[in-house]
């Protein structure tokens, strides 16, 4: 079976951010995301739980990317230059993928 490279984009960040990033990733012209709850984690400033926060701010949502290469620097300039201020974190890593089109 053939496989085509892509590559894999995942952001996390608070929850009132995930429009504006969502808008970025439209913007940069990717077919589509995925988007995931975080309910936990730990980092440089310590072990956080989603439980233990009152509304959105601190409530994390994990989006996932796979888009074609060319795409990636407008992605990345749009995503970065909204969470540089902001509690996020950006992970690309390559992949391969069955169905091309799709991406």
């Amino acid at each position: 079976m053939d496989t085509y490279k892509k590559k894999r984009i995942e952001i996390i960040v608070e929850l009132p951010m995930l429009r504006r990033v969502l808008d970025a990733i439209d913007e940069a012209g990717a077919s589509g995301y995925t988007v995931l709850p975080v309910l936990a984690g730990r980092g440089d400033s310590g072990e956080w739980r989603g439980d233990e926060m009152i509304g959105d701010t601190g409530h994390m949502a994990q989006v996932v990317v796979v888009t074609s290469e060319h795409r990636i620097e407008g992605l990345l300039e749009g995503i970065y230059a909204l969470v540089k201020r902001q509690v996020g974190i950006i992970t690309i890593s390559d992949v391969n993928v069955i169905r091309s089109d799709h991406f």
